[in-house]
Order: structure tokens, then sequence, then C-alpha cells
């Protein structure tokens, strides 16, 4: 099983200053965050290309793997440490076969195992699930029940994310329940103090 996905896995909000997402990230991974996924719906390809080059040299400086959310040529272009796809993104075996046997692959598979089971099928190495809690991001997701990640955790040898209003105070369910990582956009990324944030997150992880 790949051991790069665990703890915090920080994912960019929506920023089209390209300064203020280094400022914030860089706050992120100085907290304890071990994965960033760059995933920003409102850029437009020459910012997307242009943050996700910025995003990639600050986090292979710190040796923290960059995970690109849904552009697999985006990923190509900056040589990011992977990619993850959501249930529309792109076809999970084409993007293996692209990438490559040595990067990271991801895949959203909401509520249902069988979508798990067809995307490692197909190249995945680490599966998400969610949303878990009440998420202002996806208001409308899908709602596992927590019992998924332990019943996942039986049947895939692989890593799993937990995604989805995810909060300090909620998080050790989660993890109690078995979950790998926890994917938090807001309530890191929008706190006062971002590296306290995400210091307390990675803290959660090293009391279990």
């Amino acid at each position: 099983m790949n051991s790069k996905i665990a703890g915090l896995y920080a994912i960019t909000p929506d920023l089209a200053d390209t300064d203020d997402l280094l400022y914030r990230v860089r706050a992120a991974i100085a907290g304890g965050s071990r994965v960033v996924q760059y995933r920003n719906k409102t850029a437009d390809p020459q910012l997307r290309l242009t943050q996700a080059r910025a995003l990639q040299a600050l986090c292979a400086a710190r040796g923290v793997p960059l995970i690109i959310n849904d552009h697999l040529d985006v990923a190509l272009a900056v040589d990011s440490a992977g990619l993850h796809l959501g249930g529309d993104d792109g076809d999970i075996a084409a993007a293996r076969a692209r990438l490559g046997a040595g990067k990271l692959l991801g895949a959203s598979c909401y509520d249902r195992l069988e979508l798990a089971e067809a995307a490692l099928a197909a190249g995945a190495d680490h599966i998400a699930f969610g949303s878990f809690f009440a998420s202002s991001v996806k208001p409308n997701a899908v709602r596992p029940p927590l019992d998924l990640v332990t019943r996942a955790k039986k049947r895939f040898n692989v890593p799993v994310v937990g995604i989805g209003g995810i909060t300090p105070s909620n998080a050790p369910q989660l993890i109690r329940a078995g979950i790998d990582a926890v994917a938090i956009i807001s309530a890191v990324f929008a706190a006062p103090d971002i590296e306290a944030t995400a210091r307390e997150f990675q803290s959660l992880f090293e009391l279990h």
C-alpha cells in the first residue's frame, strides 16, 4: 500500500491570486499537511497552469506530493506527483496509462464500494469517499455512513480518504473508523490561522 496518502490532505480553494494561494499552501504544509491537491474550478487554463507550476515547485521543495484535481494535461505538464479524478472527470485506465506506474492516482467513489472496486481495477491507487458531513463546497453531495470506511478498509488494501465538511471536532469519528487521510478545503484554508489548524488536524492522527 502506498504510504504517501496519510494524515491531513489539504485541497486548495478557488483563488485567482497566485501569491495568496502559495502563502496559504505554505502555511498548511508548515502545519504538517502531508498531501496537497490543487483544485480550482474557476481558473482559466493559463492561470491553472501557472498556479500548478508554482505549487509543484513549492511542494517539491518541501517533500510534499502535489496532486492535480481533474486535469490530466496539467498533471503531465508540471510533472506533479499525481492526479485525482471525480466520477465524471475522465477515464481512470487512460489516465493511468498516460501517467505511468510511478504516479499517484486517486478516485472519488462517493458512497459506493463498487465504484472503488472498479477504480482500483482500472489503476487507481487510493480512493476517496464522501461527503461524510455537511459541506459548503458541495451542499448536495451524497452522505455515506461512517461504517463505509471500515468496510472499505477491510476490502481494499489501499489508502482511504474522507472528504466533505470535516472539522477538527468530527475528524476523530473518521479516524476511529480507519480513515487514512482527511481531505480538507474550508476548515483549513478559511481558518484564521492556517498553520495552527493544519497542525491540529495532523495531531489527531498522531493520537490514534
